[in-house]
C-alpha cells in the first residue's frame, strides 16, 4: 500500500473527507481504495492507495492532480516541475515555490526578481510587491518552474525560472485582454454556486480550474474582476480572491513588454 504525496495542499475551510471524496470520484471503474493519510509539514496532502488497479490509480492521480517528487534526488538542472507559491507576504525580492519534495530535506525553488524582470517585464524593474500584485503571485497559486542548477543534499533552495508553459499561460492571459478573478481556497462547485447567487453569470465567460482548490473566473470584455470580488466573495468567505488585469499590467509595463 503506497503512500503518495499529491500536488494539492489542505487549506481553507475544507475537511480531508471532502477532498478524499473528490479524489475517489476520479477512480470510478477502478478496483482501488484511496484514503486520506495526512499532510506533510508544508500542508501537502498524502494518500494511501491500494487495490488491484493501484498502478492505474497512481497514473490518474499524476495526470489529473500531479504527484510530488518522492525525493529531491529525482530533480536535476533543467527539470520542469509544478509547485505552489509560498512566503508571498514576507519575501521582499524573490519568489519562493514549494516543490512538494521533503526527502532528504525540504528545498524550495527560488526565482529572483531579476529573472522575473527578464521573463515578464522586458527588463523593466518594479517593486517585488508590484510583481506579486500584477501577476497574482500569492500563496497557494500553482506555478510551474524550470530548475537552473542541480540540487545538492542539504540545500534549502535552488535557482529557477518560470517554465515555457507558465510563460505561455501569462502571455495568453495578457494578450486576451480579459480580466480574470483568481480564487485560492475554493472548490469549483462552490465558485459556481457563488457566481449563481451573485447573479453575475452574464458577466463571465467560464470558470476554469488551476487546481482542486484554485479556480479562475474568466470575465467578459468590459467586466472588471475587481468589481466581482465583493459580490462573489460574500459566498466564499474563507477564500482569497485577487484580480488579474491585463489592462493594468500593460499600463504599468507597456505593451512592448509582451512581444514574447
Amino acid at each position: 500500500m503506497p503512500i503518495v504525496t499529491i500536488l494539492d495542499k489542505l487549506y481553507g475551510s475544507y475537511s480531508p473527507t471532502t477532498l478524499e471524496k473528490i479524489y475517489s470520484n476520479l477512480m470510478i471503474g477502478l478496483k482501488v481504495q484511496l484514503g486520506f493519510r495526512g499532510t506533510t509539514d508544508r500542508g501537502w496532502i498524502q494518500l494511501d492507495v491500494s487495490g488491484a488497479d493501484e498502478i492505474a490509480a497512481l497514473y490518474l492521480l499524476d495526470r489529473e492532480i500531479g504527484l510530488a517528487p518522492e525525493s529531491l534526488v529525482y530533480l536535476q538542472k533543467f527539470s520542469v516541475i509544478q509547485g505552489k507559491i509560498i512566503f508571498s507576504n514576507t519575501s521582499t525580492n524573490r519568489l519562493y515555490v514549494d516543490l512538494g519534495a521533503s526527502s532528504p530535506n525540504i528545498c524550495d525553488a527560488v526565482l529572483s526578481d531579476k529573472s522575473l524582470y527578464a521573463q515578464l517585464t522586458d527588463g523593466k524593474e518594479i517593486s517585488h510587491k508590484e510583481l506579486v500584485r500584477l501577476f497574482c503571485f500569492y500563496d497557494y497559486f500553482p506555478i510551474q518552474v524550470k530548475l537552473f542548477e542541480d540540487i545538492t543534499t542539504g540545500n534549502e533552495s535552488v535557482n529557477a525560472r518560470l517554465s515555457e508553459s507558465q510563460l505561455s499561460f501569462f502571455k495568453k492571459c495578457i494578450r486576451s485582454r480579459f480580466d480574470r478573478l483568481i480564487i485560492l481556497g475554493s472548490l469549483i462547485s462552490d465558485v459556481q454556486r457563488a457566481v449563481k447567487l451573485s447573479r453575475h453569470y452574464r458577466d463571465i465567460i467560464r470558470i476554469e480550474s488551476l487546481g482542486t482548490l484554485e479556480q479562475v473566473i474568466l470575465c467578459k470584455l468590459g467586466t472588471d474582476a475587481v468589481g466581482l470580488i465583493p459580490k462573489i466573495g460574500r459566498s466564499l468567505k474563507t477564500a482569497v480572491l485577487v484580480p488579474f488585469s491585463p489592462k493594468k499590467i500593460i499600463e504599468k509595463l507597456g505593451g512592448d513588454s509582451f512581444d514574447w
